[in-house]
């Protein structure tokens, strides 16, 4: 018995076999690009943290929740002129002695900013009317770090530490100002809490407190080699800021702060600020411009010894207080991302 293959049909029997094969691959493939197909699975998204709480490490006087990115390098020029009580003579104080600080800023990691800073203090503003152990060249160091992040669902505000380190270069060839080297530190510690509310709005609070080593009238001189005590100011100070910013437009900001000493010394007790101003950004640059009763450019010294007030009231020591106090300023801040 012979097999007979029927030659005819092959030309038929190829094509399909082929056909059939690519159906069957590229079943395969769908399946394997697209795995919902074989098993459905849903992962939530995780919560992001709210960005641009403020736009800039300043608000006026105060740092706030913000810490640059990791790798930004700043600079920052800050600027006081006089108080504009005396009008046209100075210039409402434009053409007045000034403070300036300069000073340079890095994020050598995420969350942490280190920064060192020179300010300039008029002596010739200050004299007769605010303690002489202020004025001088100022050297501050300092480190800020962002302990938490408001994120919708897990923390409803931000909250960073700032410190602060100043040594006072002022001459004092007599010793009569600091007895000791250790005499011209001073320090600042400050735990800043903020919320975006809106997209246009932040606020924040900021309790604070300032230690100097050497605090002026303390110690009185009895002769060369005695001093006596007279303790007129503590040298621990407590204070709590109040800021506030909201937005006119993507690089338009208005600005308010409130400084409020809580700390009661025997004598020469600091006055309150307030400031408020505008903020001008752009993405790597912030100018502000603003009024304040603060005329010095370190923390610790501003919330010790300012003694300009925004009102006028009767002190604990039934001694009229003249207020409204204020004086122009900016800050200039210059980012470097590497």
């Amino acid at each position: 018995m012979k097999l007979k293959i029927n030659i005819s049909n092959r030309r038929f029997t190829l094509p399909v076999c082929l056909l059939s094969c690519l159906l069957f691959i590229q079943a395969i493939g769908q399946a394997q690009d697209n795995p919902v197909a074989v098993q459905e699975k849903t992962v939530p998204a995780s919560p992001k943290p709210v960005k641009n709480t403020f736009q800039s490490v300043w608000i006026i006087d105060n740092q706030t929740v913000m810490v640059p990115v990791k790798g930004t390098l700043e600079m920052d020029i800050m600027h006081r002129f006089g108080v504009i009580e005396k009008g046209y003579e100075d210039f409402w104080g434009l053409f007045a002695p000034s403070n300036i600080r300069l000073g340079v800023n890095y994020a050598p990691i995420n969350k942490l900013n280190i920064g060192i800073g020179v300010t300039r203090t008029t002596a010739a503003v200050i004299a007769g009317q605010e303690p002489s152990s202020v004025t001088g060249p100022l050297w501050d160091a300092s480190l800020k770090y962002s302990i938490i992040t408001q994120t919708k669902g897990v923390y409803p505000v931000s909250v960073t530490y700032y410190g602060n380190a100043a040594y006072n270069t002022r001459k004092d060839p007599g010793k009569e100002i600091y007895r000791n080297y250790s005499d011209r530190l001073s320090y600042f510690n400050q735990l800043i809490i903020a919320r975006k509310l809106t997209n246009k709005f932040s606020v924040q609070v900021a309790p604070s407190i300032s230690h100097h080593n050497y605090v002026d009238g303390f110690f009185k001189k009895v002769n060369d080699s005695t001093l006596e005590v007279n303790p007129k100011m503590k040298f621990d100070h407590f204070a709590i800021a109040f800021s506030g910013r909201y937005k006119v437009t993507n690089v338009t900001s208005l600005m308010i702060n409130y400084d409020q000493p809580l700390t009661t010394h025997a004598t020469n007790n600091p006055n309150p600020s307030l400031s408020f101003g505008v903020e001008f950004n752009t993405s790597s640059h912030s100018f502000q411009l603003f009024a304040t009763n603060f005329f010095y450019l370190n923390p610790q010294t501003n919330n010790l010894y300012n003694s300009n007030s925004p009102f006028k009231y009767t002190d604990a020591e039934n001694k009229r207080i003249d207020g409204g106090k204020f004086l122009i300023g900016f800050n200039i801040t210059r980012l470097w991302n590497y």
